[in-house]
């Protein structure tokens, strides 16, 4: 009998995150991810649910509205500017920023884009707003070991 995802099983497998609205490829991971069914930290909730009972070889789609993913997006953590008070090594699209508050407290936020002498930073996921499907492929299913369980997957 083939082995089925369970609670604390180990599961390798390989994904691809597609944006719903277009097709568009947004991630792929084709080098084996490893993670404990039932306490793990690094696929959503219902990811994992839906992955529940399933084979090696299985292919699985679960669709993501973008409250249950990378959330909804937040219009307070895009800011303008004018390009003249950016410091020069972050006046390009794509360049990290780390803002920090009142409390001390930091974000990293993005250069998203630069028009008209204007420049935007935003602190949203990348993939906030936006519905995704999650594409996964199932490679392995063992028992974790004591220590997988203890680390719900997140081996160096």
């Amino acid at each position: 009998m083939s082995e089925t995802i369970s609670i604390n099983k180990f599961v390798e497998l390989t994904y691809r995150i597609i944006d719903q609205s277009n097709g568009e490829v947004i991630e792929q991971v084709e080098e084996p991810l490893g993670y404990v069914q039932g306490d793990n930290s690094l696929l959503f909730n219902q990811v994992t649910k839906k992955l529940e009972g399933k084979c090696i070889g299985d292919e699985v789609e679960i669709l993501l509205k973008a409250e249950d993913a990378f959330g909804k997006k937040a219009d307070e953590l895009i800011f303008t500017d004018d390009i003249d008070n950016v410091p020069p090594e972050y006046r390009f699209i794509g360049a990290s920023v780390t803002m920090q508050n009142d409390t001390g407290g930091t974000k990293d936020f993005i250069v998203s884009s630069i028009e008209d002498g204007t420049l935007t930073i935003d602190g949203n996921h990348p993939l906030a707003g936006k519905d995704i499907i999650f594409y996964v492929e199932i490679l392995s299913i063992r028992d974790a070991t004591s220590d997988e369980i203890i680390e719900g997957g997140k081996l160096d």
